[in-house]
């Protein structure tokens, strides 16, 4: 049984708004689902940290990080369409950020074998200058800014969330050192995440997306993870691996339209892990918005991750 860690804290309920798809019963509809597992015993639960906005201005502008806190001191509001904010949400989200740097700290140190962040708001739309899709700070490719300064030179981004995360992509077009992976339902929001944007410059070769029409479902996506992801392991060779784990491409989410059933996610987690055997692994969650396939999913690959891609058999 591998060593796993799971971030969560109560302050990131704090970040919530009436009526919203993205709200704090999503945590506690995790939370609700390990209580009532066996394997809370086998987790380490660890506290976040809250990351500096120094560290959150190594993916964004450092004005674009103040205009948030004054945003959210002057009483919040939404800060695009689908993405609000309240009085609390600066520090929510400076604590989804440091969840993450907490788990990877712990990875680094050998402490642990993989960590699952339970935070939120989400991150993987938000860009350098601008809060996205229920995105205010991009927790994931804060991260890997982190690491890269931390001196790992091979990053591999996977992101299996329904939606494009067009932010991580942005942060790291036209960088060598950060693979940017991910599935997707297109064309859909954001509408980014096509085939042929694969990179420039020296980051060119170094994004591969793979768009899927609406309606696929395990015959589609779980194959890619399979057969096409190992591939990709074998010609980057990371240092560290992130997963922007976004539950709602589930054939139950009432905001998407891929149709993958419990069983298709709990093989896409087993795929992860059985790969990243013996590198440092961070789970982060995105989306996913039916709360039972939320919970059931983030419960498999929990599964998956204790023993390391053979969870559903013990």
């Amino acid at each position: 049984m591998r060593r796993v860690g799971f971030v969560y804290d109560p302050i990131y309920l704090k970040h919530d708004w009436e009526g919203h798809p993205e709200h704090k019963g999503r945590l506690e509809a995790i939370v609700d689902r390990l209580e009532r597992s066996p394997l809370r015993e086998r987790l380490t639960f660890l506290k976040p940290r809250r990351a500096t906005p120094e560290e959150v201005a190594l993916n964004h502008d450092p004005a674009y990080v103040q205009e948030v806190k004054e945003f959210c001191e002057a009483g919040g509001g939404f800060l695009d369409p689908d993405t609000y904010a309240t009085p609390y949400s600066y520090e929510v989200a400076l604590y989804a950020v440091g969840g993450l740097l907490k788990g990877a700290e712990e990875l680094i140190s050998g402490s642990l074998d993989a960590v699952f962040c339970a935070v939120r708001p989400p991150g993987h739309h938000a860009e350098y200058a601008r809060a996205m899709g229920f995105c205010i700070f991009n927790n994931a490719a804060v991260l890997a800014r982190y690491l890269l300064k931390r001196g790992f030179k091979r990053v591999l981004i996977i992101d299996f969330d329904a939606h494009h995360g067009n932010g991580t992509q942005r942060s790291f077009y036209e960088e060598d050192r950060v693979f940017y992976f991910s599935t997707h339902q297109y064309p859909f929001y954001p509408g980014t995440g096509s085939a042929d944007e694969r990179g420039s410059g020296r980051g060119y070769g170094y994004t591969l997306n793979v768009p899927l029409p609406a309606g696929a479902g395990d015959e589609e996506v779980v194959p890619v993870y399979e057969r096409l992801l190992p591939e990709v392991y074998e010609r980057f060779r990371p240092e560290f691996v992130v997963v922007s784990a976004g539950y709602d491409l589930h054939a139950d989410d009432p905001l998407t339209h891929l149709r993958v059933s419990d069983e298709g996610v709990r093989r896409i987690a087993r795929s992860i892990v059985k790969l990243s055997e013996g590198l440092p692994l961070l789970f982060t969650l995105e989306g996913g918005y039916d709360l039972r396939a939320l919970a059931e999913g983030v419960h498999a690959t929990l599964e998956e991750m204790l023993w390391a891609g053979g969870g559903a058999a013990r």
